[in-house]
């Protein structure tokens, strides 16, 4: 999920291919969702970041130990996205589910789009200073009094 001050974000279990754009600096959380057909001992969920090619970080958490069944939900850390223009653009997610042996038991892909936050202060067309803000018009066209 990601959550903004405009509010929450989800990631659609069939919008995986779909690339999502998310504001620099927005807030991110993610919730992993999973059914376990065997004991674990040692779940470990790793997330490998790339843009451009080159990989920008990889994070690795430990879950724990679950036993066989589900479903369950763990909400990881929530994380402030990069800002500024050189951390713009696409970056590629890959989330690996791995016991403690190393072994691969799951494995997801998604994207996202880093994109710059408009504030609403930057939203309104720069004005010089002094000059006069518009009022509101009447229906006919004509400037109220």
């Amino acid at each position: 999920m990601a959550r903004d001050e405009r509010g929450v974000e989800a990631l659609a279990p069939d919008a995986r291919s779909a690339t999502v754009a998310l504001s620099e600096g927005t807030m991110v959380s993610v919730t992993l969702g999973f059914r376990v057909s065997e004991a674990i001992d040692g779940l470990v969920f790793e997330e490998t970041r790339r843009r451009a090619g080159r990989v920008v970080s990889c994070t690795r958490t430990t879950l724990g130990g679950y036993r066989a069944g589900g479903p369950y939900e763990v909400q990881l850390p929530a994380e402030r996205l990069p800002g500024g223009r050189a951390e713009r653009g696409v970056y590629e997610i890959t989330g690996r589910f791995m016991d403690s042996r190393g072994r691969t038991l799951g494995l997801e892909h998604h994207s996202f789009r880093l994109v710059r936050h408009l504030s609403a202060r930057e939203s309104v067309a720069p004005r010089p200073f002094g000059a006069s803000v518009p009022g509101p018009e009447a229906p006919d066209g004509a400037q109220p009094a």
